[in-house]
């Protein structure tokens, strides 16, 4: 029997072991590597190139969006499963269209994960407990997309997702830097904070950093703890 070979990323050990020990129980599925961050997982998934990328929204140093758009833009045969506690329609809408294969709250059953994973492994798509082939994902974006994507560009604007330096400029902004700041610390001008700030507005349609932060904080995308797991911060 061919084995559908996976690596498991989630900062939280309990979590992260919790999930490997579930999934070992399965005569057909292989956890071959794990990750605690991710910058860790990319390492991992690019070396191992598993069947199966088990991520978690939340992650330090890379969200788990973000390290799909990068499995994506490598060219790697890895499908991703996000998993995350904080589940709202954009989210979902964002994971799918950077490429996702399926998101899921972390409530799951470890049954019905097991099942996701050998269905995903086979090409099908989930959201939540809907199962889609690849024509019905993109039915199910197209109809929620107009109405559903207003957080991420303007209204008749194809979407257009925070880039990776945006990302980067969110999470400063996050934990509570200057523009002057930001410039130091990514090591660009002061003018261009300026433009990735205004972009991050526009795209989020919030109206200051304040809501901006708060928009990233609700949805997973960054955490105010971060900032401490880094002594040159």
């Amino acid at each position: 029997m061919e084995k559908i070979t996976i690596v498991v990323v989630d900062d939280h050990p309990l979590f992260r072991q919790g999930v490997i020990d579930s999934l070992s129980l399965e005569p057909d599925l292989e956890v071959v590597g794990e990750a605690d961050s991710g910058e860790k997982a990319l390492e991992v998934i690019r070396f191992l190139k598993p069947d199966i990328a088990l991520l978690d929204v939340n992650l330090p140093e890379l969200n788990g969006q973000q390290i799909t758009r990068q499995i994506i833009t490598d060219k790697l045969s890895t499908r991703v499963i996000l998993l995350t506690a904080y589940d709202d329609l954009e989210q979902v809408i964002h994971s799918m269209r950077v490429g996702a294969h399926a998101f899921s709250a972390k409530d799951i059953m470890p049954e019905q994960l097991v099942e996701m994973i050998r269905a995903v492994a086979e090409g099908y798509y989930f959201v939540g407990e809907e199962k889609l082939d690849a024509k019905g994902v993109t039915d199910w974006l197209d109809d929620r997309t107009e109405s559903s994507l207003k957080a991420y560009s303007d209204p008749g604007e194809p979407f257009s997702p925070l880039s990776v330096r945006e990302m980067e400029v969110l999470g400063c902004v996050t934990q509570g830097l200057s523009n002057k700041e930001i410039a130091t610390r990514l090591g660009i001008s002061h003018q261009t904070v300026k433009n990735h700030v205004t972009a991050i507005l526009r795209k989020l349609r919030v109206e200051d950093r304040t809501q901006a932060a708060v928009y990233a904080l609700r949805r997973g995308w960054m955490r105010l703890h971060d900032q401490e797991s880094n002594p040159e911060d």
